[in-house]
């Protein structure tokens, strides 16, 4: 891969800044900014031939650094690694497309399709939690695009719902693979510490804590998927902790739960997909073409072709009858009784969740991206230990 890189580089590099971004601007019109990075910021922006539009990510290759530093050097670098694992993935109706790419010695344009609902993450603070059947719809996707990914030896390194987009219908768009690798046939491993700390596996963690430690693989995916299905059904991620070797400790023992009220309505079979993924032997994790065979997915639509007439005619009747009576019932919810609110109010599925977009809609703006501790703070309904023992001693002074 660093063979293709160099020779990209070369390719590209005695072409004039000037004329680099004078091609861009001559072929799109730059409209409003959609995001910002460390180093780029994403505008909406028109193709002037066709009207079509597009998002471009423009990344400051020198920004505030000397030029010739290592900093600049390794932002021009990761943008040249994401442009050719992009190239080398397209196709794929759930990775990002990459449309144009404009290089200058000191701006990059890489013009991609629009996903005008924005990021999983910002969906996620809007709804706090999904069903199982969305969340079965964007982990078939997720899952889906990893096996692609893999099938083609590059392992990205950096999955988490920050780096996943939604199109108009909600479809998800693998995206940001500036941390991607090849594996090639002489090296079948990874050394270096890079992504998220939340989302990174327990293999990743000992390569860099430990001597003599085995390299890591495509395994690291299916853990960060893992980490993201735990997030979309529960709203919290299943590692976190104030103190982050203490996060980083629980990471590397596997240390999670079902217990907290969110799970009390998730069924058995998606808790199995994620105790699957959330293996801490990579050797023993579930890969993503198992994963997509998991019972989590063989969900049946229609009745079977081999039912007699009849019965499928007593089956429609039936139903017909179900649906009538349904109507007649107006579809009303139990009640809900005042002991059952006093005793423990986060328990009841109705109140947990108008409690939970409520505080999501007041705090949500504190929840920042890539610090999913804030995230899961806000599902902390039960005192803290050292809460706990000021109020004890509080208490005894009195």
């Amino acid at each position: 891969m660093m063979g293709m890189l160099d020779s990209f580089h070369e390719e590209h590099d005695e072409l004039p800044e000037r004329q680099q971004a004078a091609e861009f601007y001559a072929k799109y019109q730059a409209k409003e900014i959609l995001g910002r990075g460390a180093s780029s910021v994403v505008r909406l922006c028109v193709e002037k031939d066709t009207g079509r539009e597009y998002a471009v990510k423009v990344i400051d290759v020198n920004g505030d650094v000397n030029p010739d530093s290592q900093e600049a050097r390794d932002i021009y670098d990761a943008a040249m690694k994401e442009i050719q694992a992009l190239r080398l993935l397209a196709g794929h109706p759930n990775i990002i497309e990459l449309h144009d790419v404009f290089i200058s010695p000191a701006f990059l344009f890489l013009v991609f399709e629009l996903c005008r609902k924005g990021e999983l993450f910002d969906y996620l603070n809007r709804v706090v939690t999904l069903s199982e059947k969305k969340t079965r719809i964007i982990m078939q996707q997720l899952l889906g695009a990893v096996r692609f990914i893999h099938d083609r030896n590059v392992v990205h390194r950096d999955l988490k719902p920050e780096n996943i987009l939604m199109d108009d219908e909600l479809n998800v768009k693998v995206t940001d693979f500036g941390f991607a690798a090849m594996l090639t046939d002489e090296q079948q491993g990874l050394t270096d510490l890079c992504g998220t700390p939340g989302y990174l596996a327990p293999e990743v963690l000992r390569a860099n804590m430990y001597e003599k430690q085995a390299p890591y693989g495509k395994p690291v995916d299916l853990w960060a998927c893992g980490v993201i299905m735990y997030t979309l059904l529960a709203g919290y991620p299943p590692f976190w902790h104030r103190k982050q070797m203490v996060m980083l400790r629980h990471i590397m023992e596997g240390q999670y739960s079902f217990a907290s009220p969110e799970w009390a309505d998730v069924g058995d079979v998606p808790k199995d997909l994620i105790r699957r993924l959330l293996t801490v032997d990579p050797h023993q994790r579930i890969t993503a073409a198992a994963a997509l065979q998991h019972d989590f997915f063989q969900i049946k639509t229609h009745l079977d072709v081999h039912v007699a007439a009849r019965l499928r005619l007593k089956r429609s009747l039936l139903l017909v009858r179900a649906v009538t009576r349904l109507r007649r019932l107006r579809i009303t919810p139990q009640p809900i009784s005042r002991v059952q609110v006093q005793r423990d109010p986060y328990k009841i599925r109705v109140v947990r969740k108008m409690v939970d977009v409520a505080a999501f809609r007041m705090y949500g703006h504190w929840v920042h991206k890539g610090e999913e501790q804030n995230r899961a703070d806000l599902f902390q309904n039960s005192l803290k230990l050292e809460m706990k023992t000021l109020m004890h001693s509080q208490i005894k002074v009195n």
